[in-house]
């Protein structure tokens, strides 16, 4: 199956080396490319892609404003590009609905990767980056208030929670609990049905807003 990608990013350089990047993938379709978020989402609604790019400070409306647009109204899914500078957009970005986010100076295989993780169900390329990013961000946060979603979470479901917040792998927490990559999976699926969650990235960001992760 194509994985079929709309790229919003207000710079034309940046836009076309993302593309030649893309292009090269047999399985990878550029269908789009938008100079600013409000066009993005114009994008999204006539082209239905899989995956949108998309860059956080652009004019008319930036990214945030246009991922919670997109989140709200269809099934593309966004990956967020952005560099360290602009963390406390990005945690905005995934609060408004986005499904992780690349560096901007990622490398192909890196952008490829993530691009086909995120096609595929998952969220972000890297958790253990997201993991230094919300540990950054959240500190800046007010404390969080009890949420009393976390009552309907077994004890195990629990476990599971606090080491995905914390970048953990499938494998890794397996590993760590001594369980079936398997059995952790549906230990996440379950995580995200019982929360109202969409995937891994809003259960990471939930996890920090319900104060599971001490900050």
């Amino acid at each position: 199956m194509t994985i079929r990608v709309v790229i919003a990013d207000d710079q034309a350089l940046v836009r076309t080396g993302l593309r030649m990047i893309l292009d090269n993938a047999e399985d990878i379709d550029v269908v789009g490319e938008a100079g600013d978020g409000a066009e993005a989402v114009t994008l999204v609604a006539e082209l239905d892609p899989d995956i949108v790019l998309m860059d956080i400070r652009m004019p008319e409306m930036d990214g945030v404003e246009a991922t919670a647009a997109i989140a709200a109204a269809h099934r593309a899914r966004v990956l967020v590009l952005t560099t360290f500078d602009l963390d406390e957009y990005v945690y905005a970005a995934l609060q408004a609905g986005a499904s992780g986010f690349l560096l901007k100076d990622a490398l192909a295989p890196d952008l490829l990767a993530g691009v086909r993780v995120v096609a595929a169900g998952e969220a972000t390329l890297a958790p253990t980056v997201t993991r230094r990013l919300l540990d950054r961000v959240v500190t800046g946060l007010p404390a969080p208030a009890p949420d009393r979603r976390l009552a309907r979470l077994t004890e195990r479901e629990n476990e599971v929670l606090r080491l995905l917040a914390r970048g953990l792998s499938n494998a890794e927490i397996a590993e760590k609990l001594f369980l079936s990559q398997g059995t952790v999976k549906t230990h996440v699926g379950r995580i995200l049905t019982k929360l109202g969650l969409r995937d891994r990235v809003q259960a990471v960001v939930f996890a920090y807003e319900s104060g599971m992760i001490s900050r």
